[in-house]
């Protein structure tokens, strides 16, 4: 286990194309940290960075508090996990776990103990003597992720691990890995553009955008007080509704109001109550427990929360409520969050 630390970390590739910007980032012992973002954010290329499978154009990274900017991969002690599995299609899933340590130079005996510890961890003594192609997307990832514990390095990395498997395995093997963080307490910095396994996965997100971090918070912090309309437009499902004072009956301002869809709520047409609103229906979305409702508000279309059972035709007439405590104020020019009122 190990700390990791980038100070002022930049890649800058021929033709001048700058992927990452000056990221300065400590990440504790045993910590788990997600990085996320769009595409083309930069975050990929900074876990190749840490990996050391790209080379810095400044800056300094540390592991465990030495320098490894002139280092290689082996020389870091790191492991890595691929969103493609990178499995050796002729061997046996034990070859598979047990190739690194074979390289290492371990013995036969400490090779086969630690494969048979690692496999069992992971549900994999049953499939020790099959091949890759004999596997589910599930298995395969589970094999890529006992090649890396086999070797018990100092920091895991994880690029984009699940996104090649469909919804149901996703939500399987997210599950997986935060048990295996929970009980290993190794280092992991992982890779995603799912922002639900960024929230569910980790101790602290650190949010990327061209190149830049715009944020690094525990995820409830991210999605209660971002940062910016990045941060509050990335996190959140439906997306946060982003409006005018004016829209909301308010005093207007130099700002745009971020309000999460699950604090505007849909009630009984005819709602005279302080502050509520009245628009159109455009569209319903049944989710079951809750339905999602995208309402015209004098020309802006909020999204609203409303019964599972709701039902409306597009046109209806409907009252919305909303708690003006949730309201949050980003600047209109340069969108940063300003202190609540």
């Amino acid at each position: 286990m190990a700390t990791v630390s980038l100070e002022d970390v930049r890649k800058v590739y021929r033709g001048g194309v700058a992927a990452v910007k000056g990221v300065t980032l400590h990440i504790a012992d045993g910590e788990f940290v997600s990085l996320v973002g769009p595409s083309g954010c930069g975050k990929s290329t900074t876990l190749n960075l840490i990996a050391g499978l790209e080379e810095l154009s400044g800056g300094t990274l540390r592991i465990d508090g030495e320098v490894v900017n002139g280092m290689s991969p082996k020389e870091r002690d790191i492991a890595m996990v691929f969103q493609s599995y990178a499995l050796y299609p002729h061997l046996d899933v034990a070859r598979n776990l047990a190739f690194p340590l074979e390289v290492a130079g371990l013995s036969r005996a400490d090779i086969e103990a630690r494969v048979r510890e690692v496999a069992s961890g992971l549900g994999l003594e049953a499939l020790l003597s099959r091949r890759p192609k004999e596997l589910s997307g599930g298995q395969r990832q589970r094999v890529a992720l006992g090649r890396a514990l086999v070797r018990r390095p100092k920091v895991f990395l994880f690029d984009e691990p699940l996104s090649n498997l469909d919804a149901a395995l996703r939500t399987q093997m997210r599950g997986e890995i935060k048990k295996l963080h929970e009980r290993l307490q190794a280092t992991f910095i992982y890779v995603t553009h799912d922002q639900s396994e960024a929230m569910t996965l980790s101790d602290r997100v650190v949010v990327m955008s061209q190149g830049e971090v715009q944020q690094v918070a525990p995820p409830r912090e991210l999605y209660d007080a971002p940062a910016n309309l990045f941060v509050a437009g990335f996190f959140g499902s439906p997306r946060i509704n982003q409006v005018k004072p004016g829209t909301l009956g308010l005093a207007a301002e130099d700002v745009v109001l971020g309000l999460r869809p699950e604090h505007l709520v849909v009630t009984a047409q005819g709602d005279e109550s302080p502050g509520a609103l009245t628009g159109l229906v455009y569209l319903v979305e049944p989710m079951g427990a809750e339905s999602w409702v995208t309402v015209d508000v004098a020309g802006e279309q909020l999204v609203a929360r409303a019964p599972g059972d709701f039902r409306a035709a597009s046109g209806t007439p409907v009252s919305l409520r909303f708690d003006a405590s949730k309201l949050r104020r980003f600047d209109a020019k340069t969108g940063r969050a300003r202190a609540s009122e």
